[in-house]
Parts: structure tokens; C-alpha cells; sequence
């Protein structure tokens, strides 16, 4: 398709969409919505609205400050216990979701798939939790006596009642002399889950980076390095972990996936803190700089090309030693993914792709399907920044489509007007583009394959694109606009 047609027909899209909406809505709307590309002046990415108040009434995808926290920054913290005080609900909707796989034992000395909650009552809402909380946290340090700390996770009921969750934390603290953070994360606080990873954040510069008393015997070396926001999806930053390494440094820590409550304590250690996730985890890593005078940069272990770009952005920070070996390692890997795209692009090659999802994949997954001679139309954010914005239009290739904190109303009309051969997103959308007889990859939690970071996790990622598109499957259904008006 001719660019100057696509852009059109993005357009026209954005303009359809919005028919539906009362003049208000409509206004509302059409400022999360545009149409960007590389030689775009004053595009959709730098103008679009974000971090701002869903629509009432519309279906969100973004989730709350409560999953920001618990389920994102803390949960995947291993050798810690993260007990939800409110309601049974969030504590078991956000147990196990996002497959942040660890190394131990469960019940043991890791506890990220187990579920604590204060399971709050009417009659705890009615007088309060308070007492209910600390009886749990003396329950917890009987029943698991070899947990480094505990985190307190408060639900929407705990704002509006007023429960003291760092009064009880502090206590329990002096008492069990254990770290115990409590963590005013209310669901309702915010527009987004985006403002339970800044809390979060400001929980542990408040709470754990004082805590010298894990610091004292470490013994830094020049090569040591943080990886800070993978939260070691289906095995993400063990990958990650192999190249980094075979190039020469050390990674001293990992948040949050296998990560334990140490190696958060000395990450200000590091000589360079390496950022992944930046929507998540920018805070953090900006305090550390101003505080202690680490270093961060971004990274991407997407498809080879931006790992290989990655890799050498990483060891231009450190002598010719560390750069020598990256070119090593990078030497080493390149005969492996022409391999993978030997044997993949062929059957990818042109086939189109529309992004929805959250963190930084609607940006960094960008060049490992391009990688795969795939094209993007499509991307947005459930819960991105202006900022977030402004790196994606660096990753663009050609007229994108732009959504911010799209509706389920919208994406499916946006899909139906560009006919994408591939829809990537979360697992609210997995269904609903299936049943219209779409190829469709989960691409929050990897659709329970992974990693897809790195050089080896690349091979994974193409072969999972490929059977997600040239699956048999799709020759017995079709999408609504395949259908002939006889066939429908």
C-alpha cells in the first residue's frame, strides 16, 4: 500500500470512530487519537493526550494504581512477601498473572505465586483493618519465618477508611526487626496503573535505599551493572543476563523479576544502571543518579538489531576491554538470527501488525518485526506518557497509526479500517480478535511462551509470530471483511 493512502486511510479511520461519540466525548477523544510518521513535523506522537482521565463509561485496558504496584514493581520481588490488605479479589486477580518466573522454592525462600491477603469483610469496612493487618503480619513471620521483608499492598477500601497501614508497618518493623513497607497504592488513586509504579517507586528511594545494612560487605567491581524494569517474563532477563555478562560486566541486580529485597538495596552500587522498562521504572533510576550518581540509560533486547544496537550503546560506557568483548559476543550471535530470519522472513515478510499494549513493547517490539520484514500500523499505550510517546515516534518506519488508552469500541473499529494481518496485545483483546477470525499474539505476558529478550529469545519470537499468522486455523474462519454477503 502507497504511504500517502495509508496515512489516509488512518485518517479516515480516526474520523469514523469519533461519529459515534456526544460532542464532548468527541473532543475528549479525538486528542488520544492521530496518525504519525518519521518525517512527520509536529506528529501524533508529540501532540497526542495521555496520563489523562479515561472517557466514563468507555472500556479501559489500563488498570489501577493498586496492579501498578503489587502486581508490577513488588510482586515479582522474590524473597519477600507482598500481602494485599483489602478485599480477596485484587490480591488473587493480581496472584501468578504475568508469569515473572524465579529461581527457589515457594513457601520457602521465594513467594511470588503464593496469594496473602487480609481478606476484608463488611465488617472490616465497617471498623476498620488495622489490627486485622498486624495479627496477618505476625502470621506471616510464624508461617514463613525466612522472608526478608514484607510489603503491605493497600486496596481501594483502605483510603476511603482510613486504615494507618504505615503506623502498622512501622510497629511490626521494630518488632520483627524486618523491613516492612507499607505502600499506598488505592486502585482509585491516579488515572492509571502508571501512578502505582511511580508510588511504588518512592517507596523503595524511601524505604529500602537507606537500608546500608545490605551494602556493607559488598565489594563493587568496575563492571558492575543494574538491570532495572524486566520483570523476567517467561525468563526475559535470564537472557538478558547471558549477553551482558559474556561481554565482561556484572549484574549485581535485577528488578524486579527474580529479584530479591538485597539486590534492590544495593543497586545504587552499580556503576550503570540499564532501564528497560522506563515507563515503570524511570523514577527510581533518575533518583539513584541524583542521589548516589549512577548512571542510566535505556536498552532494548528486542530482535537483533535493536540488541545489537543496545549492546554497543551499553559498552561505549565502559573502557575498550568491555567493547572489544561485545563486538565478540555480537559476532558470535549474528550467524544464528540470519539464520532465524532466513528462514522466517519469507513467511512474514509484508504481513502488517497493529500494537496495543502497556509498558514499553508499543515501542520496543517495533524493530523485532521489522527485523522480520513486518510492518507496523499501528501502536499505542494503555497507560504511557507524553514521553513515552515521543521515543516511539524514534522507532517509526512509515504512517502509524497512534492510540492512546484506545477503547475496546475503537480498537475493533480501527482494525476492521486497516485490516492488519496480526494483532498484538493484551489478553483482554486475545478473544475478541480471534473470534473475528484474526491472527492474534498476546504480547503481555508472551502468551505463555518467552523469553523474547535477546539473541536466542529472538528465535522464539519469530517462530511464535509465525504460528500465530500461518496457523491452518485461520483457513476454516475468516475476518468479518473477508466474508462474501452470501457466505455471512
Amino acid at each position: 500500500m502507497r504511504p500517502e493512502t495509508l496515512e489516509n486511510l488512518q485518517k479516515d479511520a480516526i474520523a469514523e470512530v469519533l461519529k459515534i461519540y456526544p460532542e464532548k466525548a468527541k473532543k475528549n477523544r479525538e486528542k488520544h487519537l492521530g496518525v504519525d510518521s518519521p518525517e512527520g513535523v509536529k506528529g501524533a506522537c508529540d501532540k497526542t493526550k495521555s496520563n489523562k482521565q479515561t472517557v466514563p463509561g468507555v472500556m479501559s485496558q489500563r488498570g489501577c494504581a493498586y496492579a501498578g504496584s503489587k502486581g508490577v514493581v513488588w510482586g515479582p520481588i522474590k524473597d519477600m512477601i507482598h500481602i494485599s490488605h483489602g478485599p480477596i479479589g485484587c490480591g488473587q486477580y493480581s496472584r501468578a498473572g504475568r508469569r515473572n518466573y524465579y529461581i527457589g522454592t515457594t513457601g520457602i525462600d521465594t513467594f511470588v505465586t503464593m496469594n496473602f491477603s487480609t481478606d476484608f469483610t463488611e465488617k472490616d469496612i465497617v471498623f476498620g483493618g488495622d489490627k486485622k493487618l498486624k495479627k496477618a503480619l505476625e502470621e506471616i513471620d510464624v508461617l514463613f519465618p525466612l522472608n526478608n521483608g514484607i510489603s503491605i499492598q493497600s486496596e481501594c477500601p483502605i483510603g476511603l477508611i482510613g486504615d494507618d497501614i504505615h503506623a502498622v508497618a512501622k510497629k511490626h518493623k521494630k518488632e520483627s526487626s524486618k523491613p516492612t513497607i507499607a505502600v499506598s497504592c488505592e486502585g482509585f488513586r491516579g488515572v492509571s496503573q502508571s501512578l502505582g509504579h511511580h508510588i511504588a517507586n518512592d517507596m523503595i528511594r524511601d524505604e529500602v535505599m537507606p537500608d546500608a545494612s545490605a551494602r556493607k560487605d559488598f565489594e563493587s567491581t568496575p563492571y558492575d551493572v543494574a538491570i532495572i524494569g524486566d520483570y523476567n517474563i517467561g525468563g526475559d532477563v535470564w537472557s538478558s543476563r547471558i549477553l551482558l555478562e559474556e561481554m565482561g560486566l556484572r549484574v549485581i541486580a535485577q528488578w524486579s523479576g527474580d529479584a530479591t529485597y538485597k539486590e534492590l538495596a544495593i543497586a545504587p552500587k552499580a556503576k550503570l544502571n540499564l532501564l528497560h522498562c522506563y515507563r515503570s521504572m524511570n523514577y527510581i533510576s533518575r533518583h539513584m543518579e541524583q542521589e548516589f550518581g549512577v548512571p542510566w540509560i535505556e536498552y532494548n533486547f528486542f530482535g537483533p538489531s535493536k540488541t545489537t544496537e543496545s549492546l554497543r550503546k551499553i559498552a561505549a560506557c565502559f573502557d575498550d576491554t568491555i567493547k572489544a568483548k561485545t563486538e565478540e559476543v555480537i559476532a558470535k550471535y549474528t550467524k544464528m538470527t540470519d539464520e532465524v530470519v532466513a528462514k522466517y522472513k519469507p513467511k512474514l515478510a509484508g504481513k502488517t501488525v497493529m500494537l496495543y499494549v502497556g509498558g514499553l513493547r508499543p515501542r520496543h517490539v517495533i524493530g523485532a518485526y521489522e527485523d522480520l520484514g513486518m510492518e507496523i500500523i499501528g501502536t499505542g499505550y494503555e497507560f504511557g506518557h507524553g514521553d513515552d510517546y515521543k521515543r516511539t515516534k524514534e522507532d517509526i518506519a512509515r504512517s502509524t497509526l497512534i492510540y492512546d488508552d484506545v477503547n475496546e469500541y475503537e480498537l475493533e473499529q480501527f482494525v476492521k479500517a486497516l485490516k492488519p494481518d496480526l494483532v498484538a496485545s493484551g489478553v483482554k483483546e486475545k478473544y475478541v480478535f480471534q473470534k473475528m477470525g484474526l491472527p492474534f499474539r498476546q504480547m503481555h505476558s508472551w502468551d505463555y511462551s518467552g523469553p523474547y529478550h535477546g539473541y536466542d529469545a529472538f528465535a522464539i519470537f519469530a517462530k511464535d509470530m509465525d504460528l500465530a499468522l500461518n496457523s491452518p486455523v485461520w483457513s476454516h474462519t475468516k475476518a468479518p471483511w473477508a466474508k462474501t454477503e452470501v457466505g455471512a
